[in-house]
Parts: structure tokens; sequence; C-alpha cells
């Protein structure tokens, strides 16, 4: 009997293109539900655009357009690069939809009426410059829990440790770069302790990997706090039933989307999608995640269902991050490789092949070292898979009308029997997501169809008129361990397997390999894979550093999501620019400030005075290398009361933020005092 299977992945945010860190999941995904199928599993995989948030909002006004015109925008660049890489969900919906509004309402308002929705006045993080409540992505500080600088308001990607945006030390808003205060805020907050015992039993019950268990555990042993679940206008997202001008945080309605989807894929397919998500219902449901959300998944997610009466997942897939080259993935370095670059000069199964060989079961980093990459395609699937098929193909095409033999031989039989008992390991390894080990074990066969094939040398054997029929034979069983190989391999590469089923003249399918491919009429055999060579990474790479400079360049900062999405202020008249006196200044001391980790406490000379201004250039800057440098400040600005003194003035500087910042230096000639116009 089948079984009726439902999964999901992490929503890809819908204001940015999908890169390769997302493929990491995605192809994971896609891997996992092809070979249900091909295992004859009802296997559906729904999914969506997460379509809400400030970030959104911001862009939306950068660009001087509507967010549903943006969200709409980018769902179509996601669904060309999904389709581009061979990816293959039943359904890719957005959480801005009709869906997922009446299901949120519907999840909220259970949990409301079962009490487990509590109201509070607390205090958040207010922005006096944009006059706005800040949201957790957009404050930055040092974590709270274990020092790590430069980390949002929600969750610490060093230690992975979740908090409120008010405990974070040092906090600067990513809106306006100034301190926010602090100010009285009512919101709406879930009041997740009331599911404790329910969440230890269910985090031992087997649906989360050992190491994702014991993470949460930590969480569960020092108690749970109630999770705000609302969020203040202006806010691009759904207003709360009961609760006007308030909106719903954008991680209670994104899970959400995972049945609204499935949902909205009913609609096309008349299914009974509820039936999938009552409790007790006899669907597995699995969510394909990445390390930095478990606790989303594994706290929250199933305490929202639990109070609204839905069924909990099956089991939750976590995996770690992609580096390249073990550096974390970066805009500004140039390398945050774009689906829509990497298409324009590699084949997407180079990279599901790759990913596949790498991929485990467990929560661990994969390194993408484009030295291995070029190895491990070329020398695997170009000189052990496809090459079977090449260096028999010919033989039968010209000498044998294109057939296969009309037996297979009898001494043959055992071998051939070896590559199909390869089966259950290999199908067990994908059902465990330990994709490393099935291509270890996949290749292992395609080594011994080529050295049967060598052994056996056709290309000898065809100069023999005697031996005309040995040649077929042996032909005829390469061509068999290729069909085996390429269907084994089909959940990573499908088009490869949809091009053997064209040459072949057949369907891959388990059950079909169970007797050999024997008097039957095949068609000419064509190129189905290159050779990856070293000038086309260079051009990926290029390409990707150019995007890159050209979006520093633009002013778009690349390499900071937060600060590319800031709007335009409004527009000044030439009056208001006159007013601003900027001056030529020589730094003649520098020091860092103790306990605020970006600082770098200035003394500027401009002449006619000397003044004190604290700067967010420590990450780019040694203080000692800017001592005697000449840069730009602006003279006129109010002094600015901060914990560590009175900064009077600020320096000019530009650049994406980090250590991608650099001060405004001017001639050499320059001196101090003298005004920049």
């Amino acid at each position: 009997m089948s079984r009726r299977i439902l999964v999901t992945s992490a929503l890809p945010y819908a204001n940015g293109a999908l890169h390769i860190g997302h493929m990491l999941e995605y192809i994971q995904t896609d891997v996992w539900v092809r070979y249900q199928r091909l295992m004859g599993n009802e296997c559906q995989w729904v999914w969506a655009d997460d379509a809400h948030g400030t970030p959104i909002m911001l862009k939306a006004q950068a660009e001087g357009i509507e967010p549903e015109e943006l969200i709409a925008r980018v769902k179509s660049e996601h669904e060309r690069d999904i389709a581009g890489f061979l990816l293959s969900p039943d359904n890719f919906h957005t959480t801005h939809s009709t869906e997922n509004r009446e299901l949120a309402n519907l999840i909220y308002e259970r949990n409301r009426d079962n009490g487990n929705i509590v109201r509070r006045t607390i205090k958040q993080l207010y922005d006096r410059e944009r006059e706005m409540f800040l949201p957790d992505r957009f404050v930055k500080g040092i974590c709270p829990n274990c020092g790590a600088a430069d980390q949002y308001g929600d969750n610490c990607e060093n230690c992975s440790a979740t908090y409120d945006a008010t405990d974070l030390k040092d906090p600067i808003s990513q809106v306006s770069g100034t301190t926010p205060e602090l100010r009285d805020s009512e919101q709406l907050f879930f009041a997740l302790g009331n599911f404790s015992d329910m969440l230890r039993e269910w985090t031992d019950s087997g649906s989360l990997q050992p190491e994702v268990a014991n993470k949460l555990k930590e969480w569960l042993e020092g108690g749970l706090k109630d999770w705000d679940i609302s969020r203040n206008a202006p806010y691009f997202g759904f207003e709360i039933p009961d609760a006007p001008g308030k909106y719903f945080y954008v991680w209670l309605d994104a899970p959400i989307a995972y049945i609204a989807s499935h949902k909205n894929l009913a609609a096309r397919t008349g299914e009974d999608w509820e039936a999938s998500w009552k409790p007790g219902s006899d669907v597995e449901l699995y969510h394909f995640i990445g390390k930095d959300i478990i606790n989303f998944h594994g706290l929250f997610w199933p305490a929202m269902l639990e109070g609204a009466g839905f069924r909990k997942p099956t089991g939750v897939f976590c995996h770690g991050f992609l580096t390249v080259d073990n550096l974390k993935m970066s805009k500004s370095r140039g390398t945050s490789i774009t689906i829509e670059t990497w298409l324009k000069h590699l084949q997407p199964e180079y990279l599901r092949y790759y990913f596949a060989s790498k991929l485990s079961g467990s929560v661990v980093d994969l390194n993408m070292n484009f030295d291995d990459f070029i190895t491990r395609v070329n020398a695997d699937l170009v000189g052990k898979v496809v090459n079977i098929a090449s260096r028999c193909a010919g033989f039968i095409s010209k000498r044998f009308d294109g057939r296969l033999a009309t037996a297979y031989p009898e001494d043959m039989i055992e071998d051939y029997r070896h590559f199909t008992s390869a089966q259950s390991i290999i199908m067990q390894y994908y059902e465990q997501r330990e994709y490393g080990k099935a291509m270890r074990e996949i290749m292992l066969l395609a080594e011994h169809a080529n050295t049967y094939i060598n052994d056996a040398e056709p290309w000898v054997k065809i100069k023999d008129p005697e031996q005309a029929e040995a040649v077929q034979q042996i032909c005829t069983i390469g061509l068999n361990y290729f069909r085996i190989i390429a269907t084994y391999l089909s959940p990573v590469l499908p088009e490869l397997a949809s091009k053997t089923e064209e040459f072949l003249n057949t369907t891959l399918t388990l059950e079909s390999l169970e007797q050999p491919l024997c008097d039957h009429a095949i068609n000419r055999f064509k190129p189905m894979m290159t050779r990856v060579e070293a000038s086309q990474i260079e051009k990926v790479m290029d390409e990707t550093k150019a995007n890159a400079d050209a979006k520093k360049a633009s002013g778009s900062a690349a390499g900071n999501q937060d600060a590319s999405l800031e709007p335009l202020k409004p527009e000044i008249e030439i009056d208001d620019f006159d007013k601003v006196d900027l001056r030529v200044a020589v730094i003649t001391d520098a020091q860092p400030v103790e306990g605020a980790d970006k600082l770098v406490q200035l003394t500027l000379d401009i002449g006619i005075e000397t003044r004190t201004v604290f700067a967010g250039i420590k990450a780019a800057y040694d203080p000692a290398d800017l001592i005697g440098r000449r840069t730009v400040m602006v003279a006129n600005l109010k002094p600015r009361k901060m914990r560590f003194g009175l900064s009077s003035g600020m320096v000019l500087a530009a650049g994406p933020g980090g250590s991608d910042l650099f001060i405004l230096t001017p001639d050499d000639g320059a001196t101090a005092g003298m005004r920049v116009k």
C-alpha cells in the first residue's frame, strides 16, 4: 500500500532573487519528493513565497510601487528559477492570499478562544527619526546571550538564542542608523508556555533529528516565554481581526501558508485538504528547513497547530548552511550566486548532483568548493555515468540497426541481479536523506559497469566478424547497466532520466528493472552531458562580482539587505542642502570605544577648533590606521549625547556597511577647516 505524503520547504522571502544557498534546501526537498514518487507513493510538495513584513513594504516604497506589485514580480522570478532548476512542487503559492488570510484568522481565533492569546503593554524600540516602531529584523546589536555583534532583534545567528529586540545591547535602527528609544505599546502574545508538556513530549517523539531535539530541550528547560505575534502599523500583512491597527507578525502567517498552499491546490484537484490537517490523519507531513528557524518549526508552529485543533508535523528535517570556500555566502564578496546567473553558464543538474553527493540527514554545513565541484561532476557524471552509454550506443546504432540483443546472456544474469539488488540500500539512503551515501553506491555501480566494458573490449571484438553477436551482447549489457543507474539517479538528475528514456525508448521505473531490456529498438545516442570547464565557473563568479559592484556603485547597499530596503527621504530644496556645513577634518586621534562593538572615538581638527565624534566604522578600520588621515565631516550638526559621551558632528562614509565602509577622503592638498562644496 502506497504512502500519502505532504512535503513543504521553507518559504523564500519575496523581496529578492533566489541564490544557490536557497537551492541547497530546495534540491534536498525535490530529491526526496521525486524519490517518493519513484517508489510509487502519493507525494505532494506545497510551497509559497513569504510575502509579508516591513522589509517588503519599505522596498516597495523605495521603488515607488505598491507592495502587491513587488511581490507579484518577485514571485514570477522565483517561479522562473524553480522551473530552471528542475524543481517539482505541486503548488507554489504566496502568503499574501485569500486562503492564508482566512486560515491565519481561523488559527488565531481558535487559539484566542482557547485562552492562548494574551494582551499586555510592553516596551518596544521606536525610531524617532522615522516615527515608527521597529520590527525585530530592523534592529541590530550585540546578542545578550553570547555577545556576538551585528545580530538581529529576534534571534542570534551565532548561538541561535531567541530574545526580544529590547534585550539587545547597543541597539541600532537599521532604517535610520540612529539609536532607538523605548516606548509603551500594547501587543498580542501567544502563550507558548501553555504547551510546555505537549512540546516536551513531541520533541522526544522522534519527529526531529537528535541534535535539533537537544537544542529545543535547552529552550524548554529555560522556560518558554510568551511569543509576540503582533506588529504595529505601518506593516504589510494581515490586520488582526479584533485588534485594529495591529498586524500578524510575519512568522505567524508564514507557516500557515503551508496549509493555504495545500488548500489552493485542492481547489484545482478536488481533494479534501482538511482531512490531511486533522489530528489522526494518515497523511505524513514533513517540513524541510534550515537550522536558523528550528525554534519556529519546533516550538511555535506545533503549539499554534495544537491550540487550533490541527495536526502536528510527522517530521521536521533540518539542514545546515551553505558556505563558499568555507566562507559564509556574501553579496559584497561576490559569492552570493543567483540562480539566474548560474543558469546562464551552467546546467542545473551539475549543482543538483554536487549538493546530493554532499548532503546527509544531519544538521551540518555544506561547503561549495569549485575545484571539487568541477572534479566531481566531470569524474562521476561525465566520466562514469554518461560514458557507459556513449561507449555502447555507437556499436548498437551502426552495426545492429539500433536493436539490442534478443536475449540477455545467462552467465551475466547474476551480475544484473547485483545491480538491481542495490536498489534496496540506495532507496533506503534516499528515505533517510543520506544522499551522499546513495550517490557513492550508485558510482560504485558505474565503476563496475565501466570495468566490465573495459575488460570486454567491444572495440577490439568488432573487428572480428565472428564476434559481432558478442559485441551486441556486451553493449546490451552495458546499456542495461546504464538504464539501472539512470533510474537510481532520476530523483537527482531528472533531465538525464528524461534523455535516457528518449534514447532507450522506454520508461524508467523501478518495476521495469526486474527484467533486462532485450530485443528492443533504441534511438540514436545524443550527447547528454558535457564537461564543466573552469572558464564557466569564472564567468559565473565574474558576473556575480560585477552585479555586486554595480549595486554598491548605485548606492543600493548590495551587502546589506536591510539598508537596501530603506526608502528615499523626502525631496529637499537646494537651500536646505546649503544649510549643511561640510568641512575637511584631520583625524588627530582615534580610539576604540569600550563597550561598543562598532564605534570609534575620533578627535578631529577642523582648523578653528577640535571636535570629538563617535563613528560606527570599527569593523572597517583599525583606529590606529586612521590617525593623520583627512576626512569630511558635517561640522554644524547638533551635538548628540550618547552613553559614551557627546558626539559633536558626523564623519561622512559610504558603502553597504560592516567591513565594506569607506570614509570620504579629500585630496592631500585640502587643509583642516576647508569648506567642501
